[in-house]
């Protein structure tokens, strides 16, 4: 039969990722992904437990989902382990995913920061499926060589070679803590800081701590604005054409916690997604029949900033030290 799919995602840079029965392999993985995928309190505890049954009973049985030891191949990846091959070679695979996910202008340090973040998000989800096969649909964009040459027209030879040279420099690495690839979320830029992932989708990960990355203000179109009609918002809301709107809490990093509209409180990300803003770190004031939402950053600003990442290569950080500063922990290993 065809495995359920729940209506939840969580989110890796911008994309979406349904959580499929057929991805509950690891019980670590179940009850992060559950939380991360924005389905709160009973709903994701729910999808958590029901996973875990299922898990659980495989594992009983012998089946092919026995929930994981986290030792075998190089890095742990189960019985018969996945070693970074599949139908396609995996750095091909990520060749494409940097050509699509990262800026081919920024400085080298940062493009190979952006190819181990790459490749360790898609071995953590062959992980998660069992897969020893590179998977496309797990939320990272990808360009195929004809899309590249489409794209870059003349300049391909140039910008295909350095992204080439950066998956070559870094071939087979991935991040890991505490044995295990790591949820390697990223987005555009911030605010000035990234966010901790307890803030982003209710569940703490270590690794996924609040850093300093202060060149992200310098990043084009850093600060926006959006002007809306208080009668468009209080529809999109819910509330009263005259009640008040306004920021209630913020988080640590600066990014809006809660917002007063009327009697309801809605968290920044509800507001970020109901108004289409380009971030939750945004102000909020009264102009007239309107407000205005002034933003900062792009993206929901945990993990590793793109552009904060070519900062700090700018500055002479190298690839590691980049990813030591936007993931607290972590280390590093190769696939075998």
């Amino acid at each position: 039969r065809h495995p359920r799919l729940f209506l939840c995602n969580h989110f890796v840079g911008e994309k979406d990722i349904s959580l499929k029965e057929g991805m509950w392999r690891n019980e670590k993985t179940v009850r992060l992904s559950a939380a991360i995928c924005g389905c709160g309190g009973a709903f994701a505890a729910a999808i958590a437990d029901n996973a875990l049954r299922w898990l659980r009973a495989r594992a009983a049985a012998g089946g092919a989902g026995a929930l994981w030891s986290g030792r075998s191949c190089a890095l742990g990846y189960g019985a018969g382990g996945i070693c970074g091959r599949g139908d396609m070679d995996i750095e091909e695979y990520i060749k494409g995913v940097l050509a699509a996910e990262m800026p081919v202008s920024f400085p080298p340090e940062a493009l190979k920061a952006q190819a181990v973040a790459a490749r360790t998000y898609q071995v953590r989800q062959m992980q998660a499926a069992g897969s020893r096969a590179v998977l496309y649909d797990v939320g990272q964009a990808y360009l195929s060589e004809a899309e590249q040459k489409e794209k870059w027209g003349e300049g391909y030879a140039l910008y295909a070679g350095k992204i080439h040279s950066a998956v070559r420099a870094t071939a087979g690495e991935i991040m890991t803590y505490d044995g295990e690839p790591i949820l390697a979320a990223f987005h555009a830029q911030s605010g000035g800081r990234t966010e901790d992932a307890a803030h982003v989708w209710n569940t703490a990960v270590p690794y996924l701590k609040s850093v300093d990355s202060k060149g992200d203000r310098q990043a084009p179109n850093n600060e926006t604005t959006v002007t809306i009609a208080a009668k468009a918002l209080a529809e999109r809301l819910g509330i009263a054409d005259d009640a008040a709107v306004s920021v209630r809490k913020r988080t640590e990093a600066g990014y809006v916690a809660e917002v007063q509209a009327g009697s309801k409180i809605f968290s920044g990300r509800e507001i970020r997604e109901r108004l289409g803003l380009r971030s939750a770190d945004f102000t909020i004031a009264k102009n007239g029949d309107s407000y205005i939402f002034t933003v900062h950053g792009y993206g929901h600003g945990a993990g590793m900033s793109q552009y904060g990442a070519s900062f700090l290569a700018e500055q002479g950080k190298n690839y590691h030290e980049i990813l030591r500063h936007y993931y607290t922990g972590i280390s590093f290993s190769i696939l075998e």
